[in-house]
């Protein structure tokens, strides 16, 4: 497959028949479609919850559901605690590089978003050059224990390029080195073991079909550990990008500064649907269906294929799907948005021939399979 983006100047006119299109047209990585039960019930809350005190009860309540939701969710040890924070994951990078990285850190970078903590991390003053281990885009790298690295930096999903990775913590690392983990496309739609990682942190305008702006990161005691013994040395740390703070706090049901409430009650809903059906099997089940049918579909024909190869690498939240340089992606996604089917581009820096379709479980499988549809019809109207 061509390592190009085609690029014409007008969006072809073509109208898809109605009978074809998806009952819901959202597709994109992020942020996702948001469950429309979601937003009715908050709506039907909304006169006493939005525009309250963040640290009263109406909504110390939903922040306790959210934090107890996921904590039933991912079935973490009671010695766990879900920390809670403004800003999102670009902002717990920079909270992390602060308060959770003791010396040296290992990052694992294979894709926009895996290279950006890995960059972070490398800028940091305080804290020694940080080993980078890289790999191809479509596929990704792996750990090294390594004597003297306290903090391992992995990416359970790579959301550029489609691409995600079995947790593991490394063979050989210190004892009290901590696995810190990017789950921000992975979470609630890929399992995980607890007993692999220390920090799985992610924002929840993905599979959790909300808005971004807030980081949530469930803490193993040994990541908890390593975030009171940074705050109690010399370091000096901003309190807005302070995990102590951030820790304390939650555990008080409450953030350190004002959070968005709707953000907070949407990504709620999302975790207890999920209990209510099943919990994880049922997430990730619905994510499962997703990629089958959109990667089976790439698979049998003649003008796409999976832009993974490596079948267990390929991504059942994001799927990246290659085209034939015969005909132009971009055409196609420019049409399929003509036609109110959204956010079907390609990652921008990866310049590939390429759409980009999110698979996270608020999608209907059948809404899937009716973009495959659509894609065959335009397609064939495009050749």
């Amino acid at each position: 497959m061509p390592s190009f983006q085609a690029v014409s100047q007008t969006t072809p006119e073509i109208q898809i028949p109605a009978e074809k299109l998806p009952a819901d047209g959202r597709f994109a990585s992020g942020p996702s479609k948001v469950r429309p039960e979601a937003v009715t019930a908050l709506a039907e809350i909304a006169d006493d919850f939005l525009g309250t005190s963040h640290r009263k009860n109406a909504v110390k309540d939903i922040v306790g559901r959210l934090r107890d939701g996921l904590s039933e969710l991912f079935e973490l040890p009671d010695d766990w605690e879900v920390v809670l924070g403004n800003g999102g994951t670009t902002l717990f990078w920079d909270a992390a590089t602060i308060g959770l990285i003791r010396d040296r850190s290992q990052h694992l970078s294979f894709g926009e978003f895996s290279s950006k903590f890995a960059k972070g991390v490398a800028s940091a003053p305080f804290l020694a050059d940080p080993m980078v281990i890289e790999s191809n885009t479509g596929d990704h790298p792996e750990a090294v224990g390594t004597p003297g690295i306290d903090l391992y930096a992995l990416t359970h999903n790579e959301t550029s390029t489609g691409v995600s990775m079995n947790l593991t913590r490394p063979a050989g690392a210190d004892d009290d080195a901590v696995v810190a983990v990017d789950a921000t496309s992975a979470a609630g739609a890929i399992a995980w073991d607890t007993s692999q990682v220390d920090c799985y942190y992610f924002a929840p305008q993905k599979a959790f079909a909300s808005d971004g702006g807030l980081w949530i990161a469930p803490c193993s005691p040994r990541a908890m550990d390593r975030i009171n013994e940074i705050d109690a040395g010399p370091r000096w740390i901003p309190p807005g990008l302070n995990l102590k703070t951030a820790l304390d706090n939650s555990v008080k049901n409450q953030t350190y500064n004002t959070p968005a409430l709707a953000t907070i009650f949407l990504t709620m809903h999302q975790v207890e649907w999920f209990n209510e059906n099943g919990g994880m099997s049922f997430s990730t089940g619905r994510s499962q269906a997703n990629a089958a049918a959109i990667y089976g579909w790439a698979e049998k024909s003649d003008a796409a294929q999976p832009f993974v190869a490596d079948e267990a690498k390929r991504s059942q939240v994001v799927a990246t799907i290659d085209f034939d340089e015969a005909v132009s992606a971009d055409d196609i996604a420019a049409v399929l948005r003509a036609n109110g089917i959204l956010d079907t581009e390609g990652y921008r820096k990866l310049g590939r021939n390429q759409l980009r379709i999110a698979l996270f479980p608020a999608i209907e499988t059948s809404d899937l399979e009716a973009l495959t549809g659509c894609l065959d019809y335009v397609i064939d109207q495009l050749s």
